[in-house]
């Protein structure tokens, strides 16, 4: 049956893109004003504190651009790779697994060698390190090269077999690579339009080419990061595009099939860019209180220092540990004893450092304390 829908690059005028200036320039501002704030205050803390924050943001940007996709990485995987790779402390925490340390990889990249330009063979890398094993799943793909033609039609579908919804068919396989040349010519000169809504526009038109056969969402979220990066001047990262769009997923698809279906015109989806783009700079207040909590907690820890068991719990515990703390638990992240593990915690306990939680017997566990109620 043949499709009665035009996609936008199947436009004339594609992909000169257009948008009306006096709808974007009140989300843009007001992004920018965030943005500078944020990356004010960020200035003026310490060394540590920044690396630590850029730290807990790099994590959860690797870990919710793969869950966008559907795939869910461990985030301490996730952390001790980013933490290895900047030379941070990794104690306590797991070696990384080769699917987590190919996305790791390509998101540091991008951020971290900002200034460097975007060219074919980086993007390949960037798809090969996504796909160590030639597999998407149990299927084999091109890896490290675009999508071919006998891959058939690239479709974004939803619903079951055989009553599926097509959403978007992306360009024809033999119009990849001047469609790329073009894309890459274009992100690697000085921006005529504002970094930010450069951005926003380079998300769009890459996940609209869609070149590879697999990954192309998390390569786009790469090369959006890379732009911000840009953007704010700093290869550290204090708020995280990827998870604000994972928390905002349905609206983000939602956006991107219309503009998809639209004209040229992008002013729709840059403003949507824009409102998302603010969220997450919003959201960095989570990040940088979590931060400062921690940072309070071990200056007032230090003043009688603590073992070394004890110190790798409590980082753990402070560094996304799930749940709650029991004595078994310690007992295996420390690597000791039960009887070691509950002289700790009573000692933990005595400082306020840890709290019961209400409850006892083998359900018992533990919380860390407020940084006022530790003892010296």
């Amino acid at each position: 049956m043949r499709r009665t829908v035009t996609y936008i690059h199947e436009r004339t005028g594609w992909p000169e893109f257009t948008w009306a200036g006096e709808s974007i320039a009140g989300p843009l501002a007001a992004a920018r004003h965030k943005q500078g704030r944020l990356l004010g205050e960020m200035e003026a803390l310490g060394f540590d504190l920044r690396s630590e924050a850029s730290l807990a943001v790099l994590t959860s940007d690797v870990v919710k651009s793969s869950s966008i996709e559907g795939e869910e990485l461990n985030p301490d995987e996730v952390r001790s790779s980013i933490a290895r790779r900047l030379g941070l402390d990794v104690a306590g925490l797991p070696k990384a697994g080769r699917d987590v340390e190919g996305i790791v990889e390509m998101m540091l990249d991008g951020t971290r060698n900002l200034d460097k330009p975007l060219t074919k063979r980086r993007l390949f890398d960037w798809h090969a390190s996504l796909f160590p094993t030639g597999r998407s799943g149990i299927d084999r793909i091109t890896v490290g090269g675009w999508r071919k033609k006998e891959a058939g039609a690239m479709r974004v579908v939803s619903g079951p077999m055989g009553r599926e919804k097509v959403h978007f068919e992306a360009p024809e396989a033999d119009r990849i690579e001047s469609e790329m040349s073009g894309f890459i010519n274009w992100f690697n000169t000085q921006p005529a339009v504002d970094p930010v809504l450069k951005a926003g526009i380079a998300h769009f038109w890459f996940v609209t080419i869609h070149p590879f056969e697999d990954g192309n969402g998390r390569i786009a979220r790469a090369i959006t990061d890379m732009a911000l990066a840009r953007a704010d001047g700093t290869k550290d990262r204090f708020y995280s595009m990827s998870s604000q769009i994972e928390a905002e997923r349905k609206n983000y698809y939602l956006k991107l099939e219309s503009a998809q279906r639209g004209d040229v015109d992008l002013t729709g989806w840059l403003e949507w860019f824009l409102g998302c783009l603010d969220r997450a700079i919003g959201g960095a207040d989570q990040t940088l209180a979590a931060v400062l909590n921690k940072a309070r907690l071990w200056q007032r820890i230090n003043r009688r220092p603590v073992n070394e068991r004890q110190r790798l719990v409590i980082n753990r515990m402070l560094n996304g540990f799930s749940g709650f703390l029991s004595t078994s638990k310690y007992a295996k992240l420390a690597k000791c004893s039960t009887d070691t593990a509950l002289r700790d915690i009573r000692d933990l306990l005595e400082r306020g450092i840890l709290v019961q939680n209400s409850g006892g017997g083998r359900s018992t566990s533990y919380r860390l304390g407020e940084p006022e109620r530790v003892s010296g």
